[in-house]
């Protein structure tokens, strides 16, 4: 095992490495970030002013450097591929942004060179590694609520101002910036052998790109599971499994701060539950998935077959689905 600190440079300035994960990797003591790269110097000069490392303009400067062994790429999804793709060929282990790519296609193509490579290549979906879903996985395997008959999940926000996710050119949309949530957790827990019964996009007009979405999948026994996620809602994070004889929902289940102790709440005929467990930072233990991986290929979730049927599951969701365009106001009734 090496005690040597995994040299990490940045391609991108993106929100969710300044606000998430440029802390996260700044906090590790197993991590020196030694370059933010950026086309703009400004932007460059104020993250590492902040986190640490050189500013470079331009990503591929980064990637000529000597001292940078892996990268972590936070630029919007439609740049992922060709970025990621340069980084593993230039002998770079990659911890890139969630999704992976924007195709079963293009991610299956880098899972593979990453392997022959003998590289890392982590997908930063950092839900995943919050300790609240094995505890209810392990609730669920126990016979907490009897057998799943089905699973509902949620994840939207509030309308932000325009940026990556606002814009086609760069492979954005809410269904690989938001519903990769819902739909990762309905593979999580009901397994990857999911048929896509229906589906709506809900599509701005103006800015081209699908705002929100529904999708019903199931399973070949039958069970369902409805997802609703968006850009444009009040705020929810949350996902329900329905037994046959209860049901266990994460309330929080996405986006908790690290200081926030997740409340997991069981609801059966004649009592209602809540258990509050210990904060995790989500953000942290990727980071540490990603350097455990790199030095002593320890086998992750953010990693392989599981991120290419996230990817598969998200293709034939876009395909199958029902474009509508977005309307304002509610019905009423007469």
């Amino acid at each position: 095992m090496s005690t040597q600190r995994l040299r990490i440079g940045v391609l991108g300035c993106a929100d969710i490495a300044w606000r998430r994960m440029l802390p996260a990797l700044a906090a590790n003591p197993d991590v020196e970030l030694t370059a933010v790269a950026s086309r703009d110097a400004a932007k460059a000069q104020r993250f590492a002013e902040r986190f640490g490392g050189e500013p470079v303009v331009g990503y591929s400067r980064l990637l000529d450097r000597p001292d940078v062994d892996a990268v972590y790429i936070p630029l919007p999804p439609g740049l992922h591929a060709a970025w990621v793709e340069r980084a593993l060929r230039s002998g770079r282990h990659v911890l890139a942004e969630k999704p992976l790519t924007t195709s079963r296609a293009d991610s299956e193509r880098l899972t593979a060179l990453a392997e022959t490579s003998g590289l890392a290549l982590l997908e930063s979906l950092m839900f995943l590694t919050h300790s609240q879903h094995a505890t209810v996985r392990d609730l669920v395997g126990t016979g907490e609520i009897g057998t799943v008959r089905g699973l509902t999940a949620q994840f939207a926000f509030p309308a932000t101002p325009a940026r990556g996710r606002h814009s086609p050119e760069v492979g954005g949309g809410a269904l690989t910036d938001v519903g990769v949530y819902p739909l990762r957790t309905a593979l999580l827990f009901l397994g990857d052998e999911l048929e896509v019964v229906g589906a709506t996009l809900r599509v701005d007009e103006q800015l081209g790109v699908d705002i929100a979405g529904d999708v019903l999948l199931a399973t070949p026994t039958g069970v369902t599971a409805h997802l609703t996620f968006g850009t444009e809602h009040a705020y929810r994070a949350r996902y329900e499994l329905w037994g046959s004889t209860g049901r266990i929902a994460a309330e929080w289940a996405f986006t908790p701060p690290p200081t926030h102790p997740p409340v997991i709440r069981i609801e059966r005929q004649n009592r209602i539950e809540k258990i509050t467990l210990a904060a995790d930072d989500q953000f942290g233990n990727v980071v540490a998935a990603f350097v455990a991986r790199v030095r002593d290929g320890v086998p992750s979730v953010l990693e392989g077959k599981a991120v290419l049927a996230q990817a598969d599951l998200i293709d034939r969701v876009r395909d199958s689905a029902l474009v509508l365009p977005r309307r304002e106001g509610t019905p009423t009734g007469s």
